[in-house]
């Protein structure tokens, strides 16, 4: 069968996953409810699959929507990634700037540096975009952005990588905590918790497990987060031990909570990731400067 498809089909689909209805997608649109189930209709029957269950005028994405939505979510981006790569072709002055960053970097000190880098580059538009790395990593290699920060390892291909950081993850503990007046912190400490720790989604829970296995403790968390400005949160109120990253704990520097390092040190190990075929960028060159500057001071306020 061929296809006859283009791209207002797959923009109808993705409007109606936006919005939830057909109408919201209409209005998104700007197109008539008729013609936008047209086209839904017409995508379904050349997939040859059922993306919506309708029920009472109401749509919901079946499992075959949502492996469809990854597929348009990256061309997507990589539509946006060559609009961006044509007008800074055309100007050649780098005003705009994408940048993925992973959430130990991307909620505050990212942030933080920006003001100081818009006093010389006033009239660059930055685009922060804060993800975990896995996805950080996809969009590299998509060529979708100018550079990333993101924990390794790192699977895929298509973009260079050097290190940026690899300080490592330190102790965080309350301040009337009987492990608080310790100056160092390894496993066996960690059952005095109650222990803070990562979900199995992230790669440093795995570090973690390995580090304590190796030194035959068995510690069971109380809590398990996410982020480590969740778990450093959880430490400030006083209902538990952690083991965060090293930006999050210079950054906060909360008198409720000691930091001790941890041994055997687990490092947490950021590297810059450039895409190959990105056009030179003067102002992300000069972003980054920025940023390692910021980030050797920043890491100096650890004790280490």
């Amino acid at each position: 069968m061929k296809h006859t498809l283009n791209l207002l089909h797959y923009a109808a689909f993705r409007a109606v996953i936006l919005t939830g209805t057909v109408s919201g997608a209409a209005e998104l649109l700007g197109r008539s409810q008729p013609a936008v189930s047209r086209l839904l209709d017409k995508l379904e029957y050349e997939l040859g699959v059922s993306l919506f269950d309708r029920r009472r005028g109401q749509v919901t994405p079946t499992p075959a929507a949502n492996l469809l939505l990854d597929e348009i979510e990256r061309a997507y981006l990589s539509l946006e990634s060559l609009s961006n790569f044509a007008s800074r072709l055309a100007s050649w002055e780098g005003g705009e700037i994408s940048i993925a960053v992973m959430p130990a970097l991307g909620i505050s000190y990212v942030p933080q540096l920006l003001a100081e880098f818009r006093k010389d580059w006033p009239k660059t538009k930055v685009t922060l975009n804060v993800r975990m790395s896995m996805k950080i990593e996809e969009w590299a290699a998509a060529q979708a952005i100018d550079f990333g920060l993101a924990e390794t390892p790192f699977r895929r291909s298509g973009f260079r990588t050097e290190v940026f950081s690899n300080t490592p993850y330190i102790a965080a503990v309350p301040k009337d905590h009987p492990l608080a007046d310790r100056t160092r912190l390894g496993p066996a400490d960690l059952r005095q918790g109650p222990f803070i720790s990562w979900t199995s989604f992230v790669s440093a829970r795995h570090l973690l497990d390995q580090a304590l296995l190796s030194s035959s403790v068995k510690v069971d968390a109380a809590y398990e987060t996410t982020f480590s400005i969740s778990a450093y949160e959880m430490v400030r109120q006083g209902i538990g031990i952690a083991i965060i990253d090293p930006y999050t704990a210079a950054e906060q520097q909360d008198p409720s909570v000691k930091l001790i390092p941890f041994e055997p040190k687990i490092p947490f190990n950021v590297a810059l990731i450039r895409p190959e075929t990105r056009i030179a960028n003067p102002a992300a060159d000069a972003l980054l400067e920025l940023m390692a500057a910021k980030r050797d001071k920043l890491l100096a306020r650890l004790p280490f």
